[in-house]
């Protein structure tokens, strides 16, 4: 069985950054690159977001597509200790589609704290507490998902990266400058020899309304 291809959504200003210092990320990109966003997740079979970003920005990360698609993909929400809350729009929209949490421990419980009907939840210990990208990877390809959108965050992105479970990157660049104390694109990767930075060959830029959109794949 196939490890399923993840393609990594990054949204940033032109110094690399997310978000500003206290959390604000809307809207960095224009309207033209989100409206390409909603069309990239109708392509994929799962949208996967750590839970910090469902704490920060507390997304719906549905296909919002003209016309819609003919199936919403899986929402899987990496969450090592189920902090995602009741009120949710990820939670509080399970009719729009299948809602995953993932998690590094026992799940005892957390079903009827959070919904009625509970969404599903994926036990995938890794290292330190954390979810593990590689068993995720292998729950997604058991359930059929072939196809894997990461949209985020920082921390979540730098775990793919590392374990080299990356294949593509989308990433949308905005004409805007946030400044070194705004919140990095990708957490610490931890490298001491310039050698081991993960490199990245230039497939392909795009101008996108006033954004620009350059895809990389693997070197």
């Amino acid at each position: 069985m196939s490890r399923p291809q993840v393609t990594l959504k990054i949204a940033t200003s032109m110094d690399g950054r997310i978000a500003l210092a206290n959390g604000v990320s809307q809207w960095i990109t224009g309207s033209d690159s989100r409206a390409r966003v909603h069309r990239m997740r109708a392509d994929h079979d799962a949208v996967l977001v750590g839970v910090g970003t469902v704490l920060a920005d507390d997304p719906l990360l549905t296909a919002r597509t003209v016309p819609p698609p003919d199936k919403q993909p899986v929402r899987i929400i990496a969450d090592s200790q189920l902090r995602t809350p009741a009120h949710a729009r990820l939670l509080t929209s399970q009719g729009l589609g299948k809602v995953v949490l993932a998690s590094a421990g026992p799940a005892t419980g957390y079903p009827e704290d959070a919904t009625q009907t509970g969404p599903d939840i994926w036990v995938v210990p890794g290292d330190n507490g954390k979810v593990s990208p590689d068993r995720l990877l292998d729950r997604c390809a058991v359930e059929g998902l072939s196809r894997v959108f990461l949209e985020g965050g920082g921390k979540l992105a730098a775990s793919f990266i590392k374990s080299g479970l990356v294949d593509t990157i989308q990433w949308f660049r905005a004409p805007i400058l946030i400044g070194g104390d705004g919140l990095p694109a990708v957490a610490a990767l931890g490298l001491t020899e310039m050698s081991d930075a993960p490199r990245w060959r230039t497939a392909a830029t795009e101008r996108i309304g006033d954004d620009t959109l350059e895809t990389y794949v693997r070197a």
